[in-house]
């Protein structure tokens, strides 16, 4: 036996005598049988008219014509049940009094289980979708478009994306996602979502969140490119009466292979007392842009062209960059050209500053250039006068307290993203190779001449200079020269710093003052020094004052700063996920650039130029290097673990 506390009874049905209890479960049966809510509707209006209150008993009476048990029990059931018409009054112990709802709350309710039936149907439709896209092969899932053809299945999609990458954008649109995923009997996490999108061909399986996640403009709009378009067909060289001619000379633009606009070119002769002049030659935008236009807002508020493994989202739109203002093999082009006659121990002689028209001669790749140096053709005594004018121009630079910061770096082109088995490329670099070298190096010098211009003539310019650390380099002597030495360094650096008034010196690379300056195209901020430049080349006033530069650049360096952290992460994810598809065996070599922690060391892969952490058999030292295994790769959960190989196993 078991007692049945008095809170527990909800209902005493009346009139039950010598009930026998397995008669229950049939009795419950009828009740269900006979139930009809429509009955509670015409019962609601009547009572409404007359302001009048009933029992369970006094319903049956009405809407059955009797009060016998079962009715009596089909009358509590729809009154208890009921969510519209009826409302609890009273209730004292088990017997309960309910009075009608006004009409407009009725009709309220009503309107809200419409909706909320609705939703529910759409929901359970959308679920059947999700689950025959789940089922689908890869080649006929849904094209992400046709997700978003009717505004109901959009509105949920949209919810799965904004959970997926963590930001929805109200307390709705995280419920339905979570309502989905539970549906589905997924946990209520991101990666849930994103594995979801995945599988319904919504996300393609290497989907990049971040790009996503960081608000990244990939496409510019119909206004921005229709104004792009005009630009290229009816833009007026405001320069055209003063442009330097140096068509005559022979330049060399120097780039990855994939380069798709090229903003800098070199050229170089020796002259008759046996100096060296360099000529550093700019792409010019600034003739098609001019400060606070559409397509300068457009630029500023991209800060950077976006440089991906899978794609490449330009500062500029694609027709006006390519086809206007990049640097073009054979064709006469306008420029910016920075001349620069150098002593022979490298330090600067004499410069000048011009607008140009020049004629590349060559369009070669880093590894062309470098075979080119390595051949030492004689018909090619130019580009070995700039490998000359580069090694001074280091070994300068050295003797004023230049730091070598080269290092191994990777380059991944990833054709086919979309497929959930792309191609994947991935190219080392090292950046003291000659051709590397010889590129940076008059990087380097362009920036110093145009931060001695702007100094002597008092152009506000965005001076960028690097304190030097309170640890002397010197301190790092010990170590292996290379990347080794490199990573030390780099792991002690201060932050860059700016002033936009006068030159401050760049400690890392040795010299007295420094301005970006030759990727105008890419590099907003390069533009800014642009517009201020020739202004100056103009006998006008700059554009920007060094307070309103100051401003800009606050704009600007966070949006490079995002840029940078979605390239970064997007290179790592290809990384990884190359690792993981090279054979189980195959052993990767690997130095020891510093101890994290115990034996967990940092170690870069030199076939990959990819720094990661292992644990390493004791007695081994910084500098050292070791063989590795690649235990584990899983690029969506940035996962990688090595293991090293110990001889004789």
């Amino acid at each position: 036996m078991s007692s049945i506390k008095p809170q527990q009874v909800t209902y005493i049905v009346p009139g039950v005598e010598n009930f026998d209890y397995t008669e229950i479960s049939k009795f419950i049966q009828k009740a269900q049988d006979n139930l009809d809510p429509s009955l509670l509707e015409f019962a609601w209006v009547e009572l409404l008219e007359k302001n009048k209150s009933v029992t369970p008993e006094e319903l049956a009476e009405m809407i059955f014509g009797s009060v016998e048990p079962l009715e009596s029990y089909c009358a509590h059931l729809l009154l208890s049940k009921d969510e519209i018409y009826f409302t609890v009054l009273e209730t004292r112990g088990s017997c309960a009094l309910y009075g009608p709802r006004p009409a407009t709350q009725v009709e309220e309710l009503i309107n809200r289980k419409l909706a909320r039936e609705a939703a529910e149907k759409d929901l359970h439709e959308f679920l059947q979708l999700l689950k025959s896209a789940k089922a689908m092969p890869s080649h006929a899932k849904p094209s992400k478009s046709s997700w978003m053809i009717e505004e109901k299945i959009q509105e949920k999609i949209e919810s799965l994306e904004a959970y997926a990458i963590d930001a929805c954008k109200s307390d709705g649109q995280k419920k339905t996602a979570g309502m989905i995923l539970k549906a589905m009997g997924m946990a209520k996490a991101a990666s849930s979502a994103v594995n979801l999108l995945i599988d319904i061909g919504y996300f393609p399986v290497h989907v990049n969140l971040d790009l996503l996640k960081l608000n990244i403009a990939t496409d510019h709009s119909d206004e921005v490119i229709s104004a792009a378009e005009n630009l290229v067909l009816a833009s007026v060289d405001p320069d055209k009466t003063n442009r330097k001619d140096l068509t005559d000379l022979k330049v060399y633009a120097i780039d990855v292979d994939e380069a798709d606009e090229l903003d800098d070119a070199l050229s170089a002769t020796r002259l008759q007392d046996g100096r060296i002049k360099v000529w550093i030659h700019v792409a010019d935008p600034a003739q098609y842009v001019q400060p606070g236009s559409t397509m300068d807002r457009t630029a500023m508020r991209r800060g950077t062209s976006v440089f991906l493994p899978t794609a490449t989202y330009p500062m500029f739109p694609e027709k006006l960059a390519m086809e206007g203002m990049s640097l073009k093999q054979g064709e006469v082009c306008n420029a910016v050209s920075v001349s620069v006659v150098l002593h022979p121990d490298g330090c600067i002689a004499e410069y000048s500053v011009d607008n140009s028209i020049i004629k590349p001669t060559y369009m070669l790749t880093y590894e062309s250039a470098s075979e080119l140096l390595h051949l030492n053709l004689e018909e090619e005594a130019e580009l070995r006068l700039l490998s000359e004018a580069a090694a001074r121009r280091l070994q300068w630079r050295r003797q004023q307290g230049a730091v070598d910061t080269t290092t191994l770096e990777t380059r991944i082109k990833v054709a086919n993203p979309e497929d959930p088995e792309p191609s994947i490329n991935l190219y080392v670099e090292n950046q003291a190779d000659p051709a590397m070298r010889l590129v940076s190096e008059m990087m380097i010098l362009c920036g110093e001449v145009i931060a001695t211009y702007g100094s002597c003539h008092n152009i506000p310019l965005p001076y960028r200079g690097q304190p030097q650390s309170n640890i002397d380099v010197s301190a790092f002597a010990h170590l292996p020269e290379g990347p080794v030495r490199s990573a030390a360094i780099v792991r002690i650096m201060r932050a860059a710093e700016f002033d936009f008034r006068k030159p401050i010196r760049h400690g890392i690379l040795g010299i007295p003052g420094y301005v970006q300056f030759t990727s105008p195209i890419r590099r907003y901020m390069d533009l800014l020094a642009h517009y201020q430049v020739k202004a100056f080349l103009r006998g006008e006033s700059p554009p920007f004052s060094a307070g309103q530069l100051e401003g800009m650049a606050s704009i600007v360096n966070m949006q490079a700063r995002v840029a940078r952290r979605l390239c970064n992460s997007s290179l790592r994810y290809w990384i990884i996920e190359f690792l993981k598809r090279q054979p189980k065996e195959r052993r990767y070599h690997a130095l020891i650039l510093r101890f994290i922690k115990d034996r967990v060391a940092a170690l870069l892969l030199v076939e990959v130029g990819f720094q990661a952490s292992a644990w390493v058999s004791v007695g081994r030292h910084i500098g050292d290097e070791i063989q590795v295994l690649v235990e584990e790769a899983h690029a969506r959960d940035d996962i990688l673990s090595l293991k090293e190989v110990i001889q004789g196993n």
